[in-house]
């Protein structure tokens, strides 16, 4: 199936890590032949030479970090059409069309980075733990934001038992709802 979109198209996905975020963030682009936008930690790290977990030590005493990552984000996503997918998509693109919100249980989560990743399973849930705690605090600090709060998106999406296709699909129907986007033969 193609889609015509309906003018110019933001959709901001979050999710906690483990979510799919970056799968179906990339599948619904791919789908709607848009950008895609995923400015993480992970590719600053990448960038700066760093591993993840430098970079999250690094970020609990400079707010840089995630302020640039936060702020390059939304300036990449201004720029045209996208699917912005990151952890505060749906609280800092403000002008998006469809905010989405990707929930998955800690065990779920910590199963697909282990499945991605590997390691040890234990301390993948340990880390992710970490990881959420750190992230909740430094939201709250920086930007007066609650990730535990998301009542007020557009959809919410529970992927425990969904493929990345069938989360997709439920967005696509949501931005067709919403006569963002069209079928097209």
């Amino acid at each position: 199936m193609n889609y015509k979109l309906n003018g110019e198209l933001r959709v901001a996905i979050s999710g906690k890590s483990g979510c799919g975020n970056t799968t179906v963030s990339g599948l619904l682009s791919k789908t709607l032949g848009i950008k895609l936008i995923n400015y993480t930690f992970r590719q600053l790290a990448e960038e700066k030479g760093m591993t993840l977990a430098q970079v999250i030590e690094a970020a609990k005493n400079d707010d840089s970090y995630d302020k640039y990552v936060d702020n390059h984000q939304v300036e990449l996503a201004m720029k045209e059409s996208c699917v912005l997918g990151s952890r505060l998509a749906i609280w800092m693109l403000k002008d998006a069309d469809l905010k989405v919100y990707l929930f998955a249980s800690d065990e779920t989560r910590a199963n697909r980075v282990f499945n991605r990743e590997g390691g040890d399973i234990e301390q993948i849930k340990s880390f992710t733990a970490m990881r959420d705690s750190e992230d909740t605090k430094r939201y709250k600090e920086f930007y007066n934001i609650d990730n535990n709060n998301y009542d007020f998106v557009d959809l919410f999406i529970d992927v425990n038992t969904k493929t990345p296709e069938e989360i997709v699909q439920d967005i696509l129907d949501k931005l067709e709802e919403k006569g963002l986007i069209c079928k097209v033969e």
